[in-house]
């Protein structure tokens, strides 16, 4: 008889991945990363369980769009003040302060939600520029744009 395998916390192993976001169509870039994050990519998935690995992303401000994204994707958040809606374009938030909080939202909103989530969030790393501080930790490198040739955004031909 076959039984079901289920992780304990304890028994998880976690790895680093080190991706480079430069060129990569956004949606994409993020299901490959929700999917890290959650750990279903492992043989002995576990729903309940935070088995997934620590993902590095550098490069987050080249990160691509497709179609009318950059002229059209508005996002809109409220100051707290009455009357304090503010919108703002793809393209502003991407050249901006924070660049990786498209990255991360991006993310962020294809995993369940509920302490599970904020549990994994915590395992993702995003840097805007190429550097960053996980060296130690040995990150394998992911090359996300091998992986199906729609995850990099080329210009299209005049078909």
């Amino acid at each position: 008889m076959k039984t079901t395998l289920s992780l304990k916390p304890a028994e998880v192993t976690k790895n680093w991945i080190l991706i480079d976001a430069e060129g990569i169509v956004l949606g994409r870039l993020a299901t490959i990363v929700a999917n890290r994050l959650r750990g279903k990519h492992k043989p002995q998935f576990t729903p309940h369980v935070d088995c997934g690995d620590h993902v590095v992303i550098i490069n987050a401000e080249k990160v691509k769009l497709t179609g009318n994204k950059v002229a059209q994707k508005l996002f809109h958040y409220h100051t707290g003040y009455p009357g304090g809606i503010k919108t703002r374009t793809i393209t502003q938030r991407l050249t901006g302060k924070h660049p990786g909080s498209v990255v991360e939202k991006a993310i962020e909103r294809m995993i369940t939600r509920g302490p599970l989530q904020r549990q994994q969030m915590r395992n993702l790393h995003v840097y805007a520029g190429p550097e960053h501080p996980h060296a130690g930790q040995q990150p394998q490198v992911l090359d996300v744009a091998s992986l199906n040739r729609k995850n990099t955004a080329v210009a299209k031909s005049g078909v």
